[in-house]
């Protein structure tokens, strides 16, 4: 069954009033730079003390899951470490206040959690507790989550064969009338094939769950995804727009000669198959690093930030008239290149990794964070590479801001989180520095005469529906504001071997309220739920209202 073809003459009129709108946009006045969110480093303060490290498996990964695994609402950390011990910290900290964590200690051997350079929360078997799925330089794990953040090795329950391979994407989603998720495993360098590592990238899985006989998932029939070009990032997209979902696939082409990005077709009881040229599928080949999408233009087809070194590109749909989507490359237009570091001196270019949209200045405009290092000590690269802070701008175009905002440190980035941690309604910012301690940054909000204060107003929402997919994964939230339509959608995958699950973070500026409408999963909509800003909302499916929640001070 061929995907539905988007209807033409509406998205061709869209794209045309855009690209006007643009070139008015270019040819205005230069505007000034948006006062950008003051941030505090405060990780050993904040009782994370952690380092990622290792050898050469290691340059890649170093990824953050941010999750709530105690049932408190406040997101927790599980950082991967490398060739040291993974570890959890459970939030502690206050509403509005310094923020603080605990180390928690894990009942897993040592010898599983390392080698460990990335992972991502859901819940598979949808019992209300987040479990972990860790991707290890070796056997994956799916550690099952229990009461008060107890988890346990599950690999053997699910059925699922964790392999010997180097893992570092992952992605899940649920398909149409499945009771548990499809998982996707991304392998990078086959180190035992011959002529490793050169044109040895392994091939990547779907697995699709099957029932046991209590009812419970079964992850014993991967379907083998080939050929696969070195996978370092990938995630579910419904790049139409119409519901479906396809799986994007951002791939390092430093080991395969025919490595590119790729998107794969994942139909219900169907085998998932590449689009190809012929579907209008365009040839990029990078050094792809971490995936982050985003509506930015409110079309309902989403943009996506592709990081590599030097080149990092912005896609937005360029046409979608046959079976497939063709994109352009919109960065250098929209200022979101961040090709070389903004300050320091250093002129080569720069090594990008995780990426993240959110609205760090609540502005009701969405940011790009990104972060940088050197692979290890690449002569042709910058040294000195600071992280990315590109604030979004009414004109469309982001500017750069890392700087002011305090986040242009000498570390290596790798992975991260983005997510309020002390629940004040500004987003902060979690970092995996590679051979280095971890970064965690307190968002203090803009400066002013007496310090620093808030920002514009936010929206921060939890969805909730009856099992299966309790979560409301693959959801996507829209949320009105004056004549603006802000969306988000909820996923499990993208960023660079770092995965969030929690609250749907929106920045509302000066708007005092907003509607928001849900289209959940299954394609069924929501009632409109009114919401008063500066709330934490919950929006349960079939409710007509939301629920406020306060933070526990």
């Amino acid at each position: 069954m061929t995907r539905p073809r988007p209807a033409a003459a509406p998205r061709r009129l869209w794209r045309a009033l855009r690209a006007a709108c643009a070139a008015l946009a270019l040819a205005a006045p230069a505007q000034a730079a948006p006062p950008a969110p003051r941030f505090a480093e405060q990780a050993a303060e904040a009782g994370i003390v952690h380092r990622y490290e290792g050898p050469w498996e290691h340059f890649v990964g170093g990824g953050a899951a941010a999750f709530d695994c105690d049932g408190d609402r406040r997101p927790d950390l599980f950082l991967a470490g490398g060739s040291n011990p993974a570890q959890l910290f459970v939030n502690r900290s206050a509403p509005g206040a310094a923020l603080a964590f605990e180390p928690r200690a894990l009942d897993i051997p040592e010898r599983l959690l390392k080698g460990v350079i990335g992972a991502y929360p859901l819940d598979i078997d949808d019992d209300g507790f987040r479990d972990l799925v860790a991707l290890r330089v070796g056997e994956n794990l799916v550690l099952k989550g229990g009461p008060d953040c107890a988890f346990s090795l599950a690999n053997r329950a699910f059925g699922l064969d964790g392999g010997a391979d180097w893992t570092t994407a992952f992605a899940a989603m649920w398909e149409a009338g499945a009771a548990h998720p499809t998982l996707a495993f991304g392998g990078y360098v086959d180190r035992t094939a011959p002529g490793a590592p050169w044109r040895t990238c392994h091939d990547n899985l779907l697995i699709r769950p099957q029932p046991d006989a209590s009812g419970g998932p079964l992850y014993d029939d991967p379907q083998t995804l080939s050929p696969g070009y070195c996978a370092l990032s990938m995630l579910f997209t419904d790049w139409a727009g119409d519901g479906r979902l396809s799986l994007r696939i951002s791939n390092d082409r430093q080991y395969h000669i025919d490595g590119q990005e790729q998107l794969w077709r994942v139909e219900p009881g169907r085998p998932a198959r590449p689009f190809t040229a012929a579907d209008g599928w365009r040839r990029v080949a990078i050094w792809g690093m971490g995936l982050a999408e985003a509506d930015l233009d409110g079309d309902g087809a989403p943009e996506y930030a592709l990081t590599s070194m030097g080149d990092v590109k912005l896609q937005t749909l360029e046409r979608a008239e046959g079976d497939g989507p063709t994109y352009r490359d919109i960065a250098l237009e929209r200022g979101a290149t961040a090709h070389r570091p903004y300050t320091g001196g250093d002129i080569r270019p720069s090594t990008s990794w995780h990426a993240a949209f959110a609205d760090f200045d609540n502005d009701s405009l969405l940011d790009l964070y990104i972060a940088k290092g050197n692979v290890e000590e690449m002569p042709d690269f910058a040294a000195f590479d600071p992280d990315n802070l590109l604030l979004g701008g009414w004109d469309g175009v982001f500017r750069e801001a890392g700087e002011a905002a305090g986040l242009a440190l000498p570390t290596r980035g790798r992975g991260g989180a983005v997510a309020d941690f002390n629940s004040d309604g500004m987003l902060d910012l979690l970092v995996v520095n590679r051979g280095a301690p971890a970064s965690l940054f307190r968002n203090l909000g803009w400066e002013r005469d007496a310090g620093f204060g808030p920002m514009g107003n936010w929206l921060a929402l939890e969805l909730r529906q009856p099992p299966p997919n309790r979560d409301a994964v693959g959801a996507k939230v829209q949320v009105r504001v004056g004549d603006r339509v802000l969306t988000r959608t909820v996923q499990v995958g993208g960023g660079h071997a770092s995965g969030r699950l929690g609250w749907v973070h929106v920045g509302l500026g000066t708007a005092p309220r907003a509607e928001v409408r849900v289209r959940w999963p299954d394609g069924a909509w929501s009632h409109p739920v009114r919401v008063l800003a500066n709330q934490f909302a919950v929006i349960a499916r079939g409710a007509a209202e939301a629920r406020y929640w306060l933070p526990p001070q």
